[in-house]
């Protein structure tokens, strides 16, 4: 499990400054206003009661989903907020890692039925990068979900970034069969974040009979009439939303209601599942393939996403080595960055190397002159050599590069150094350094892995200084 560009370092977000926006929850009807405010990293996104005595919170977590009925209602610590996929979806497509969401009531509120102006209230305000990492998981393998009684699909597909496809089947004369994609999850605020949610004309009595939609309105909900309903239906709704001259449209559309999107309700469908997979809870990169979406098939979706994640995260450090890919760095580009050389060379090649990590290889072969004397016969490769390969691997996020000076690097200390597996010939070692604090006075600290494969064979924290040749 990888980021999506190892060269790359991604940071986290938080909002510039409190927004605040108002509204009436599309199932309870209640007047809700919510405050987001600014949090520090590695908070997520946590909503919090502040009508409840102790004012108690939750955290935006599939965990603590408690209810899927016609949206996601997350409940903790005797708090409960409904209807927060639009916000999640919002706050996902503005790239918001980390938020507090204050609320006064138990629903976030609906506003047009999509998630656009929470967009537009998060752009207005402005986001900020915080100095923190933002790490993305990928997907090792397919993670399948189906419900046959449903006829839902949902599988999650290796993939080197976030791609989403949607279809949707209601068995409707008037939306047919409906297909939305988003490729990018930059395109979400124009392509996806406008469309509105949807209900059929024949729901509408049902839901009200479940003492549901009390907030609910004909303008914030696309209502498709795909089965005839006599004028006395159509007024009957119309007294129950309080509105003069609702008509069905030649597009079977209640209240001549303009479309956003030819395909708005599929593209509808595929904001859900941006919102209700941002409480897998870990930022993640695949190909969602969403076959018949609820918000139902969304969590139990999820939660598997969540469980492979965990299952596999230890897998997150663990470089990943090609021979079949050109080095960054050879053998002939080594030699003018650091002063080894044979046979004290321990690096072969540098695969990646940012400002704040390097990987590099070393080829350990029965040639390596130190097998003539440690161990003749039973060749084991002496653990004062790994610990000096990985502060070579180092030297090349210390010394600078292509400079006209030349450098030494002096061991200081060594620390928390273990040895786990024994390196013979034959292996092949994947060496990471990681800077921990930033270089300074030509100190340098680093974290220290190998691996063979994916192997654990040593660990070691260098303290190391960067000294100019006269």
């Amino acid at each position: 499990m990888v980021h999506t560009n190892p060269n790359k370092v991604y940071f986290q977000h938080t909002i510039k400054e409190e927004l605040t926006i108002s509204g009436k929850g599309v199932h309870t009807g209640q007047s809700v206003t919510i405050r987001l405010k600014p949090a520090d990293p590695n908070t997520g996104i946590i909503f919090q009661r502040i009508d409840l005595p102790g004012k108690p919170t939750v955290k935006a977590d599939v965990d603590n989903v408690i209810e899927t009925n016609r949206s996601t209602t997350i409940e903790a610590h005797g708090a409960r907020i409904s209807t927060i996929e639009h916000l999640m979806a919002a706050l996902v497509g503005t790239q918001v890692d980390n938020a507090l969401v204050e609320i006064d009531g138990e629903e976030v509120p609906i506003l047009d039925g999509s998630a656009a102006p929470f967009v537009e209230v998060l752009e207005k305000g402005g986001i900020v990068k915080q100095n923190a990492e933002k790490i993305f998981y990928s997907i090792d393998h397919n993670i399948t979900f189906t419900d046959e009684d449903k006829k839902v699909e949902m599988v999650a597909l290796p993939y080197h970034n976030y791609r989403i496809n949607a279809l949707i089947d209601f068995n409707s004369p008037v939306l047919g069969t409906q297909h939305a994609a988003l490729k990018n999850i930059k395109d979400f605020n124009v392509e996806i974040a406008p469309s509105r949610t949807f209900c059929f004309f024949h729901e509408l009595e049902l839901l009200l009979a479940n003492d549901l939609i009390k907030g609910g309105d004909i303008n914030n909900a696309i209502v498709v009439v795909d089965k005839p309903v006599s004028e006395d239906q159509v007024e009957r709704i119309s007294k129950i939303f309080n509105k003069k001259d609702v008509k069905v449209s030649d597009s079977g559309i209640l209240n001549n209601l303009e479309l956003r999107f030819p395909n708005e309700p599929a593209r509808h469908k595929l904001l859900d599942v941006v919102g209700d997979l941002a409480l897998v809870g870990y930022s993640f990169n695949a190909h969602i393939i969403a076959n018949r979406p609820g918000h139902s098939s969304n969590i139990k979706f999820a939660k598997k996403i969540k469980e492979h994640i965990k299952k596999y995260k230890h897998k997150q450090d663990i470089p990943k080595y090609d021979p079949n890919q050109p080095p960054l760095l050879d053998i002939q580009a080594i030699e003018r960055t650091l002063p080894h050389r044979y046979p004290f060379l321990l690096v072969d090649k540098v695969m990646e190397l940012s400002a704040t990590h390097v990987i590099a290889i070393k080829n350990v072969t029965y040639n390596e002159p130190f097998f003539q004397g440690h161990f003749p016969g039973n060749c084991v490769m002496p653990g004062v050599l790994l610990a000096e390969a990985l502060a070579q691997a180092g030297g090349f996020i210390a010394i600078p590069r292509d400079s006209v000076d030349k450098y030494d690097t002096y061991f200081l200390k060594i620390e928390s150094c273990k040895f786990k597996h024994k390196v013979v010939p034959g292996d092949t070692l994947i060496l990471k350094m990681e800077l921990l604090h930033p270089i300074r006075r030509g100190i340098c600290e680093m974290k220290g892995t190998i691996y063979i494969g994916d192997k654990l064979v040593t660990e070691a924290i260098l303290v190391a200084q960067i000294v100019k040749r006269p």
